[in-house]
């Protein structure tokens, strides 16, 4: 059983925040933090894209296989880009990984791929695989038509595989008036259709590569929540 201090971040669909809610807490973290190291994984790539980022941006010294353990050219669902290259996915590669990071540091923040229903396997989806290694969730939800309906459909999705699922983020992939934002994805509705708290909503951030950036957008959320055990966290 994986330890509580790790935190699966998922999502609805491709393309809804993971990364900007990822790259959030990560730049709280150091900014709070700075001289305790951060666990990270996103367990599988498929082109280039988010373990560049954060190499880039957070831990310049940390090896992309690190990070990534099983990395694939096409920008594909991993078991069609695994196949493009007559290869496999690895779940024991990324669970060693995984629990590697989890001995070594105080917090591990994983980050999905796609949706919760996205394929890992041919077998599994990232929901199944969450709850196999008994990762606590929060589901990124895009502040955009049909929000509401990713919503419902994938906090179901969270019950039927019994998922530790702690809440709902709201992130803002494009630029939206405080009115917009409420007819497009009401906090209060989703939270009543769904029984999952949403916990908070990142705005628009026309400077999602800048730390400072990064660190203001993070007091949207209950940060001191999230993160388990802080006064064994902050010694």
């Amino acid at each position: 059983m994986v330890s509580l201090n790790a935190l699966l971040i998922a999502g609805t669909d491709t393309d809804v925040g993971k990364t900007v809610v990822t790259s959030v807490l990560i730049a709280h973290w150091q900014a709070t933090y700075g001289d305790r190291p951060l666990g990270l994984l996103k367990p599988w790539q498929s082109g280039v894209g988010d373990r560049e980022r954060y190499q880039r941006l957070f831990f310049p010294n940390r090896d992309l296989s690190a990070i990534t353990p099983q990395y694939f050219e096409a920008p594909l669902a991993p078991p069609l880009a695994a196949a493009l290259e007559g290869r496999s996915i690895d779940l024991a590669l990324a669970w060693t990984t995984l629990d590697d990071a989890i001995q070594r540091y105080p917090w591990v923040l994983v980050e999905g791929l796609g949706g919760l229903g996205s394929p890992v396997t041919r077998e599994l989806t990232v929901a199944d695989l969450a709850a196999a290694w008994h990762l606590p969730v929060v589901l990124v939800v895009p502040v955009k038509l049909g929000a509401i309906a990713q919503a419902v459909a994938n906090v179901a999705l969270a019950r039927q595989t019994k998922l530790d699922l702690r809440g709902i983020i709201l992130n803002c992939p494009q630029p939206v008036s405080s009115e917009t934002m409420h007819q497009w994805a009401p906090a209060d509705l989703i939270t009543e259709l769904t029984q999952v708290p949403v916990l908070g909503t990142i705005p628009y951030l026309s400077q999602p590569d800048d730390p400072a950036t990064l660190t203001e957008a993070a007091t949207a959320l209950p940060i001191d929540w999230l993160i388990p055990n802080q006064a064994a966290v902050a010694t």
